[in-house]
């Protein structure tokens, strides 16, 4: 079974266009390290919840469009290798120097994959 790296991000409208070349960008160096695979998504259907919701759990403002992405290894130990290689990767430490969202809002975890077809 795979790892998942997941991550919840707000993204403020006006900026949409910017992150997503920064997130073509980022996918590719998680790919060059070892990465299987790289996806980012762009809130389509995500109601606001009474209680619990995509935009709520990130604290989406009006102007803010929720972003949802992932990233897959094998296992792991790949993960915690490629992460390391990421955040040294030199076009990486650029681009964490203005992102185009709020990273305190940011939400992003792990995960061992129990089902995957």
């Amino acid at each position: 079974m795979s790892y998942v790296d997941g991550f919840l991000l707000a993204v403020p409208k006006a900026r949409l266009e910017e992150y997503k070349k920064m997130a073509t960008a980022a996918s590719q160096v998680w790919l060059d390290h070892g990465a299987t695979g790289y996806v980012e998504c762009v809130a389509e259907d995500v109601p606001y919840g009474e209680l619990t919701s995509f935009p709520r759990a990130v604290q989406a403002k009006d102007d803010e469009i929720v972003i949802f992405a992932w990233a897959t290894y094998p296992d792991r130990a790949t993960r915690d290798k490629v992460m390391t290689k990421v955040f040294e990767d030199p076009g990486m430490k650029a681009q964490m120097d203005d992102m185009p969202f709020d990273g305190k809002r940011m939400i992003f975890g792990g995960f061992d994959a129990f089902v995957e077809r």
